[in-house]
């Protein structure tokens, strides 16, 4: 079973969000979340991604709350741009040197700078070390470049390097 359906977990998974998607239990919801959960399971057991090392997980707990609060906080911050009364921003990009090499935790810090709005991973090139994001208030570069170190990438750095 194993060799031939490597993520019987994935594959129950991902038929459950299908089907809770679909928002129905018949047959044919079955058939076709069933072949494409088997089919997406067995193609990620192809790929053989490599296995991730966390040193100390616990801090990613800290590292979602803070996550969920910046989240809302810049929430609160776009919407007064884009409602405010000056309606314009001083969008820009940021070159952030990163310290983190790690897959998994870039994966993540991709995950939380997209899911921040206001912000978005633009490009990271691996040679130099070096991130994009684009900031749609940028009103002070080297505040972006401290707060993507200190706020996010030190705690991967402790879970992931």
């Amino acid at each position: 079973m194993r060799r031939w359906l490597p993520h019987p977990l994935m594959a129950g998974f991902l038929l459950l969000v299908w089907l809770l998607l679909q928002r129905s239990l018949a047959p044919g919801s079955w058939l076709l979340g069933g072949a494409l959960a088997l089919g997406l399971a067995w193609a990620f057991g192809k790929l053989q991604p490599p296995r991730a090392r966390l040193r100390r997980a616990w801090l990613l707990l800290p590292l979602a709350l803070r996550v969920v609060h910046d989240i809302v906080r810049s929430n609160l911050a776009v919407a007064r741009v884009v409602l405010g009364p000056r309606r314009h921003a001083r969008a820009g990009f940021v070159a952030i040197p990163l310290e983190l090499a790690d897959p998994y935790g870039l994966a993540l810090l991709a995950c939380i700078v997209t899911s921040t709005p206001g912000t978005i991973w633009v490009d990271h090139d691996p040679a130099r070390g070096v991130l994009l994001i684009h900031v749609l208030d940028l009103v002070d570069e080297a505040s972006w470049v401290e707060t993507i170190k200190r706020r996010y990438e030190r705690p991967l750095l402790e879970v992931f390097q």
